[in-house]
């Protein structure tokens, strides 16, 4: 619960959300309680852990019942009938060894639902990015389509006057027609992406979904720990693994030791009929004690052999792993950095194209405008602001990516 809190903070604070900070935050909650994956991990610790109750057992008492066909004579009478009891009873801390080694699986399973969790968090935060971006980007390009609009009035104006031709005008127009196709096609992509992140909350695909209207790269990055990165969950698992691969180890010595059985034999015994003496008819009564001895224990050195070579394995897939989680946080790191590099150059280059236009404007009011220019300088301001747009959805991102490794 406290690393969930941890999260949420950073979200809420760290990624400044403006307006709506809230809004995030809700949807993980909502995605972390909704989930079927969450709820399948769920499910699955529960079943391992319920296994303990399956092994805390011994083995089943054995009854058997016999009837003398022929019956046989003794001194004290005929024999009737046979009943006995046995129960063999595994070695001293076996049943304890299996309620461990169950117990180190379950919590290896338990890491399954950390690690899930983990992701689920960063693929709601992804969604909800790309949704922000897309929002954003529309809003931009609705501007820069009333811009056109206000070209053309200008370009037509112009034209009545003789200092601009129809050809002006219908690039503009043109112009108009390929961002507000540009602009259908984001707002399909907007509900693909609304789909997918209501998918991740279970709940109906056509529910709308609200983003902020504004994110900002902070101006400082928070604090990467790298070492916490060996405490990962995915790492915990591994270890969690070679754990119970020890536990499984001591249970495997403890079953190749003897089982002890005790018993107790019953022979119903008829009485000798005309006959007079102090045993006639005494029924007999036969404790019993035995001993199962795994004389070929091949099966257990097998078992201790593969047993060091699982630990082995689990050694070698945790040290990869680590490896590559190692590469996909630096990667984060050095993307994160270049959103912010990419995020200053956009906004120095948009300031840039601002003042041309405005330059052009005043060239509009000496009627020497060119048109062509405004195309191009309106292209610029576009591509720019949409690279504004993109290396913040690129920071917060990568920013996500960052927090599934180190918290």
């Amino acid at each position: 619960m406290k690393f969930i809190k941890t999260i949420f903070f950073l979200f809420s604070i760290l990624f400044c959300l403006k307006g709506n900070a809230q809004q995030l935050e809700t949807l993980i909650n909502e995605a972390l309680e909704n989930n079927p994956e969450i709820q399948k991990f769920e499910l699955q610790y529960k079943r391992a852990s319920e296994k303990v109750n399956e092994v805390n057992t011994i083995p089943n008492t054995e009854f058997g019942v016999g009837y003398f066909v022929s019956e046989p004579e003794t001194r004290t009478g005929a024999q009737r009938f046979k009943v006995s009891a046995k129960q063999m009873l595994p070695w001293f801390g076996t049943i304890t060894s299996r309620e461990d080694y169950v117990t180190a699986l379950a919590e290896a399973k338990y890491e399954d639902i950390v690690i899930a969790k983990r992701k689920l968090m960063a693929s709601v935060s992804q969604s909800y990015y790309n949704l922000y971006a897309n929002q954003a980007t529309q809003q931009v390009i609705s501007e820069n389509i009333k811009l056109l609009e206000t070209y053309e009035t200008m370009a037509l104006t112009s034209v009545e006057v003789g200092k601009a031709s129809a050809v002006d005008v219908l690039r503009l127009q043109m112009r108009q027609n390929d961002l507000k196709q540009l602009k259908e096609v984001l707002q399909q992509q907007f509900l693909a992406e609304q789909t997918n992140l209501n998918n991740l909350l279970n709940r109906d695909n056509k529910t709308k979904i609200s983003v902020v209207d504004s994110l900002t790269i902070p101006l400082e990055d928070f604090e990467i720990t790298s070492e916490n990165l060996s405490v990962h969950p995915e790492l915990l698992k591994f270890d969690k693994l070679y754990q119970s691969i020890e536990k499984s180890e001591l249970l495997n010595q403890k079953e190749s030791s003897p089982m002890v059985g005790f018993g107790l034999d019953y022979i119903n015994v008829q009485e000798r009929p005309n006959m007079s003496f102090s045993d006639n008819g005494k029924d007999i009564i036969m404790p019993m004690l035995s001993v199962s001895i795994p004389i070929f224990n091949k099966k257990y050195k097998s078992v201790t052999k593969q047993n060091e070579l699982e630990q082995q394995e689990i050694n070698y897939q945790k040290q990869e792993r680590l490896n590559s989680l190692k590469t996909l946080l630096d990667k984060a790191i050095n993307d994160r950095i270049s959103a912010r590099i990419s995020h200053k150059t956009a906004t120095t280059n948009l300031k840039q194209a601002k003042d041309a236009e405005q330059i052009l404007i005043k060239s509009y009011e000496t009627g020497t405008i060119d048109f062509n220019d405004v195309l191009d300088i309106q292209e610029l301001q576009l591509k720019f602001q949409i690279n504004q747009i993109e290396a913040v959805k690129k920071y917060y991102i990568q920013s996500t990516i960052i927090n599934y490794l180190i918290q």
